[in-house]
């Protein structure tokens, strides 16, 4: 599959870190803000921080490699609230988005003739 002249990999890359870099910007804004997790103006409402504080206590850090999912931006934001350590928080967001990026590029690159 080439889009552009690009190659498959090219694009998986590039949205991947893309994708990485702007979980890092959530992850940072849970970790600063944290402590303003009450405020009424605090991104994340209180009832998805109580359902992404028990997926946690649930699945752990696990539940980070569903971060490329609908809400996943909640328990990237979670993860920096609960100070996961950020190599960790890396790590697992880098597999699940670069994962969900190379499944779409094997899925498309199968559908097309």
């Amino acid at each position: 599959m080439q889009v552009a002249g690009w190659s498959a990999a090219t694009l998986v890359a590039v949205a991947s870190v893309g994708n990485v870099l702007g979980s890092c910007v959530t992850y940072a804004m849970g970790r600063g803000l944290g402590h303003l997790r009450d405020h009424p103006r605090f991104p994340v409402r209180p009832a998805q921080m109580a359902r992404a504080e028990d997926w946690f206590r649930r699945w752990g850090l696990w539940s980070l490699l569903l971060a490329w999912a609908p809400g996943g931006d909640v328990l990237v934001a979670v993860a920096g609230v609960l100070r996961v350590p950020f190599p960790v928080f890396l790590l697992l967001v880098a597999v699940a988005k670069t994962g969900r990026y190379a499944v779409l590029a094997l899925v498309t690159a199968a559908a097309m003739p």
